[in-house]
């Protein structure tokens, strides 16, 4: 059974989870699911409409306090092996809502974050640049 496993690698899937972000991110997201050019299908990734079927959650968005929970139990749902990327600076570092009342804590705080991708927003080659560092990381867990 582990020759067939080793043998037969399926594609990876893909869902974003918005933790309260100004959805700059969610649209060159967007980019990188639409625009040939970016197109993230070209690294065998496709987006899905369920953290049940994931294996790459793609986080934008600094963790609010209203929405830490619903970001932990959505997290949760994903099955092992998962492979966390962090979109944007808000996720990272919090932004300009660092240290506000809102923004209690950063997303390494309460998962695991295995890639970080920068920038306000980060350019659609960026985001594609991090999905296939995490592509890496996934196919060592599996």
């Amino acid at each position: 059974m582990d020759s067939i496993k080793s043998k037969a690698v399926r594609s990876p899937w893909l869902y974003r989870i918005n933790a309260g972000s100004c959805n700059g991110c969610d649209v060159e997201l967007a980019t990188t699911a639409l625009i040939p050019r970016y197109d993230v299908e070209r690294l065998g990734c496709k987006y899905c409409g369920s953290p049940k079927h994931a294996d790459i959650v793609l986080i934008t968005g600094p963790v609010t306090a209203m929405v830490k929970d619903k970001v932990l139990r959505v997290y949760e749902e994903i099955p092992e092996p998962k492979v966390t990327v962090a979109v944007g600076i808000c996720p990272i570092s919090g932004g300009v809502f660092r240290g506000s009342y809102s923004v209690p804590i950063m997303l390494d705080d309460i998962i695991p974050v295995d890639v970080n991708v920068p920038g306000c927003p980060p350019r659609p080659q960026a985001i594609l640049e991090g999905v296939a560092m995490a592509l890496d990381i996934w196919k060592t867990r599996i």
